[in-house]
């Protein structure tokens, strides 16, 4: 694909508009037909923080005409699926959830959806029905293959509409890597999902990629090359995905609330639990707030936090 005109083209053939978010909030996007018969569905609906704004994406993309009729989540951490409740109040849409986490929903376990332990946000929602690997999702006039893609979530699923040879692909595959696997951090294995995901993911024809985050994309065989190499590394050394992910949780908390005392973020990362999982787990001879103050120290000296002895800030 030589330029974003022939890119635009490809999404307009599939039905389908890209609402690109900041980092807060995982990218949406939505399809749509001008013949009533197909269902306006959003696959992904950013952070809670967030909601109002998805919302008046949506609102202005469906012009007024129609409403949403279908939201499709391919997992649920709290960044894919914070706007579900706002949406769902608005629209009065239907949502789909990964069929293993759909007991979790119905249930709203906040331990089991992990926002609890990401010390995250998400406001509950109902969910009407489930998707599975395998099953086929008719998005705008065209038909997608849903395909399981954990790793970074065991319950990831990604879309891949083989006519157009185009991928959603969540965080199971970005520009530069992939999502923080996050079942490495509490001792369950998750490197060797990724590496049958990346498996997965090259054998499929992939013209054009939308990741969960980030620009759409056309050099999928490099990305690819990129993924595996930095999967490689954090496979022979746990320790430093460990600490790549907490610092990741600590800049997600940043973006958030923007600015907070010291006291007041440590009072955050003494109440993570996947913080100190990580902690015990890579580096149990740290203590917890030298555990803290060292991955501060190392978001600081990188430029994405400012701190002037009072006051910590988002960069």
């Amino acid at each position: 694909m030589n330029d974003t005109g022939e890119r635009s083209a490809l999404f307009r053939e599939a039905g389908l508009q890209v609402f690109e978010r900041g980092w807060l909030s995982s990218n949406n996007v939505l399809f749509t037909s001008a013949e009533a018969a197909y269902e306006s569905v959003l696959v992904d609906t950013g952070y809670a923080s967030h909601a109002a704004q998805t919302v008046a994406l949506v609102r202005h993309a469906l012009g007024g005409v129609r409403q949403l009729d279908r939201v499709v989540n391919t997992h649920l951490h709290s960044d894919h699926c914070g706007g579900n409740h706002a949406l769902q109040r608005t629209f009065g849409c239907a949502i789909d959830v990964p069929a293993g986490e759909a007991a979790k929903v119905d249930a709203w376990d906040e331990s089991a959806l992990t926002y609890a332990a990401t010390g995250q946000i998400c406001p509950r929602f109902r969910r009407t029905g489930s998707v599975r690997a395998g099953d086929e999702l008719k998005l705008a006039t065209m038909t997608w293959q849903v395909l399981a893609a954990p790793g970074h979530d065991p319950e990831s699923v990604v879309l891949f509409q083989p006519d157009l040879c185009l991928l959603v692909s969540a965080d199971a595959l970005w520009a530069n890597g992939f999502g923080v696997v996050f079942p490495e951090l509490v001792g369950e294995p998750g490197f060797d999902d990724v590496q049958r995901t990346l498996q997965l993911l090259a054998s499929l024809p992939v013209r054009c990629v939308i990741p969960g985050h980030g620009a759409p994309f056309d050099d999928y065989e490099a990305a690819l090359e990129r993924a595996f190499k930095r999967l490689r590394g954090f496979a022979a050394d746990p320790a430093k995905h460990a600490r790549h992910a907490a610092k990741v949780l600590i800049k997600f908390r940043m973006l958030e609330i923007q600015s907070c005392a010291l006291d007041e973020l440590d009072g955050w990362l003494t109440s993570t639990a996947y913080l100190e999982l990580a902690r015990s787990r890579y580096f149990p001879a740290t203590d917890p707030s030298a555990w803290h103050c060292d991955l501060l120290t190392d978001l600081v000296t990188a430029g994405a936090l400012t701190f002037d002895g009072s006051l910590l800030r988002n960069v």
